[in-house]
């Protein structure tokens, strides 16, 4: 072997021992300060409730603050926009959710794309959505209020979290199925949102079960149905909408965390180890079946192939709804 060859083979090694050490280098020396979770809705709703909950253990495991922050409006995506526009160094994360995937079919013209702006770190939860109507409603059953509805179309209105997010796709398919016609009334999150159908401004919600469980347990709203195929454990007396008779209905809400692309995926793979840790131990569980949560904890491949599916899922319904698209 000539004296060229060698020092040419001893060059690539040490590229590829560099690259190495620089790949392993942000995970030894990540975090060195507070990290921000952006939650792309208003206090109080089921995504900000979780980005609290995860962020104050995740603190205790990196030895950093973590920042929640509030940045709602335009059906999640601007918090949204936002990650997707800040450093790509672990710092600045998205507590991201299903709604994510429903907007690239609503928005036409989004700054980011959902599966190509982010790095997934890992589910976080699983939320069943409930039909929830106030009192006022004259409706102890879903085919009750299927019949109320029927007698007056376009007049019973339901709330979501916005254009385009889980909660106003299920009202869609809610439509859809059960041959009626309501009014559509968005809101930034579920604190707003709970605060009017509370007071009466508007008639129901389908939204997650976190929200509203107390207003349920106090008698305050009545709960007709969850989404999901199962019953929720945390509502074990409500019937699941395929038993209240609409075939087939199953959506609920995940939500999940992630950071812009290009994070170091040293950065990314030190995040999922902490938090699946996290999601998955006892305690964590046990405040998630609080407040009708089921923990979830996966890997960034298999959040990464979830997106995917729904995004190309909830593009369908999107289309069969009829869904207005958004600038």
């Amino acid at each position: 072997m000539n004296k060229t060859l060698r020092y040419a083979r001893g060059l690539l090694a040490a590229g590829i021992a560099n690259l190495l050490l620089a790949g392993a280098a942000p995970a030894q020396t990540y975090p060195a300060r507070p990290v921000t979770l952006i939650v792309p809705f208003p206090a109080g709703g089921t995504t900000d409730v979780l980005a609290r909950t995860l962020g104050q253990d995740l603190a205790k495991r990196l030895g950093q603050p973590v920042i929640v922050e509030n940045r709602p409006g335009a059906g999640a995506t601007l918090g949204a926009d936002y990650v997707a526009r800040a450093a790509p160094d672990g710092y600045t994360l998205l507590m991201g959710a299903v709604h994510h995937t429903i907007a690239t079919s609503v928005y036409r013209k989004l700054n980011y794309d959902f599966q190509k702006s982010f790095a997934p770190v890992t589910t976080v939860a699983l939320v069943p959505n409930v039909l929830v109507v106030n009192p006022g409603v004259q409706a102890k059953s879903v085919q009750e209020l299927l019949q109320l509805a029927r007698a007056q179309p376009g007049k019973l209105s339901f709330g979501s979290n916005g254009v385009g997010t889980g909660q106003h796709l299920i009202g869609a398919q809610f439509e859809a199925q059960g041959g009626v016609k309501l009014l559509h009334v968005p809101y930034k999150g579920s604190g707003p949102l709970t605060t009017d159908l509370l007071g009466g401004q508007i008639d129901m919600s389908f939204d997650t079960i976190t929200p509203v469980l107390p207003h349920i347990q106090q008698g305050k709203l009545r709960a007709l149905a969850v989404t999901t195929a199962q019953r929720s454990r945390a509502l074990p007396d409500v019937p699941t909408m395929e038993e209240a008779g609409l075939k087939g209905f199953d959506m609920g809400t995940w939500f999940g965390v992630l950071a812009p692309a290009g994070t170091p995926e040293a950065v990314v793979q030190k995040l999922n180890t902490e938090m699946v840790a996290i999601i998955r131990s006892d305690d964590f569980g046990k405040r998630m079946a609080e407040i009708g949560a089921v923990p979830i904890g996966n890997s960034s491949a298999e959040m990464a192939k979830q997106i995917r599916d729904d995004t190309s899922k909830y593009g369908k319904l999107v289309k069969d709804a009829g869904i207005t698209t958004l600038d």
